[in-house]
């Protein structure tokens, strides 16, 4: 759903591309290795979203086979690494299962990423702790990670997910680069979000601030947290959720969104004809719905993809009140309220909200910082996916003028 057409890289089918560029940028952390990636870019023909299932799956159990191996022969590092590879190759080959003969699929990959990331981090060398956050009569699951050589209490950053990241993908997303600096980081899956959403039926929520509360809750309960430097950053649509979340949420010391998103439902929205945005505003449910279901059958298989995958997790029963539900997530009538200092990443050629991260920096009237990240640079595209080492130097170093450690 995009209208900015940057260069292709590796294949012509533009979210495969995108896809093969995050795994590429994971390279770095350690949570995937280039060859592995290329070799699978050789293999899968572009828009083949069977044969992407098929040779991701097949790579991460051979991976996690190695990794058993290397644990049963007591080479725990060996172990670690091809853990971290496995979660990482699992995660991958559900990205386009709705578009798979057998999309039920979905969730034995997603369990086996989970499996392999657990074991990735209990052979860890750090503190990486898994645990529960209460919430509203249920316990979110989530993965604290303390630095080592802390004396007393750790400013602390929580990461919070996109709409569609895995779980072991918040590894290169910022635990990594937090746990070298010295901070510590919480992780955890929301409504709607991995767990919650493939194994509790949870969908998303736009009243996000109900979701960060009883996390801050919970990390000042701890005693190895600072309270008085905790910081909240969001990825992708995450960008929406803690933009959302600070606006109510004020023991928050800095936030950070990469990219800001503004208005979520513009992603949605942009490619409706004026016919179909006519029959969303004037509530005419049945025109709407049959509407996008020829618009869908004309576009084919691709298109119906990306828009189930898209609607998952809201878990909306039509089209139609997937669109109005999404119309909720916006923030430009409270982002003002926002008081703690905020970074927002800007990349060049962002494909699913293109200029919001300048209208979101311009609406703030808390201290404030944005950061252009080009194409000259290797930056630019969504979340910055060749680029996170340039994009953890960039948010790190200005976190510290603000949340020293």
């Amino acid at each position: 759903m995009n209208d900015i057409k940057p260069k292709q890289y590796f294949m012509e089918h533009e979210q495969m591309d995108f896809e093969t560029q995050i795994l590429l940028g994971c390279c770095h952390y350690g949570a995937a290795d280039a060859g592995e990636i290329l070799a699978m870019v050789e293999r899968i023909p572009s828009g083949d979203f069977e044969k992407w299932y098929q040779e991701w799956h097949a790579i991460a159990e051979r991976m996690q086979g190695i990794a058993e191996q290397s644990a049963l022969s007591g080479n725990l590092v060996s172990a670690r690494r091809a853990f971290l590879r496995a979660a990482t190759y699992f995660s991958a080959s559900a990205i386009f299962i709705d578009g798979t003969k057998n999309p039920s699929r979905g969730v034995s990959a997603w369990k086996r990423h989970l499996t392999c990331w657990e074991r990735f981090c209990s052979y860890m060398n750090t503190t990486a702790e898994k645990v529960g956050i209460p919430y509203e009569g249920i316990l979110m699951p989530g993965y604290f990670f303390r630095p080592d050589k802390v004396g007393g209490p750790s400013a602390t950053i929580i990461f919070n997910n996109g709409s569609d990241g895995s779980t072991s993908g918040m590894w290169t997303c910022g635990v990594a680069s937090a746990l070298e600096r010295g901070y510590a980081a919480l992780v955890f899956d929301g409504p709607g979000q991995n767990s919650m959403l493939w194994l509790q039926n949870i969908p998303f929520r736009h009243d996000w601030e109900k979701v960060i509360a009883p996390v801050v809750d919970f990390l000042l309960k701890r005693k190895d947290v600072d309270p008085c430097r905790i910081a909240l950053s969001g990825i992708s649509q995450g960008g929406y959720w803690i933009l959302r979340a600070l606006a109510f949420e004020h023991r928050i010391a800095a936030g950070i969104a990469d990219p800001g998103v503004m208005d979520v439902s513009v992603s949605f929205l942009r490619e409706l004809p004026q016919e179909m945005r006519d029959f969303l505003d004037d509530g005419k449910e049945k025109e709407f719905n049959e509407a996008m279901d020829e618009g869908l059958r004309y576009a084919g298989d691709e298109a119906r993809q990306k828009v189930e995958w898209r609607m998952k997790p809201y878990m909306a029963k039509s089209f139609y009140q997937q669109f109005k539900m999404v119309q909720q997530y916006n923030v430009r009538d409270i982002i003002q309220q926002i008081q703690c200092p905020m970074f927002i990443a800007d990349p060049d050629d962002e494909q699913f909200w293109p200029g919001q991260s300048k209208e979101v920096y311009e609406a703030l009237v808390c201290p404030k910082t944005i950061i252009r990240f080009t194409g000259e640079e290797g930056a630019n595209w969504h979340c910055e996916p060749k680029a996170r080492s340039l994009y953890d130097q960039r948010m790190f170093d200005w976190l510290a003028t603000v949340l020293p450690k």
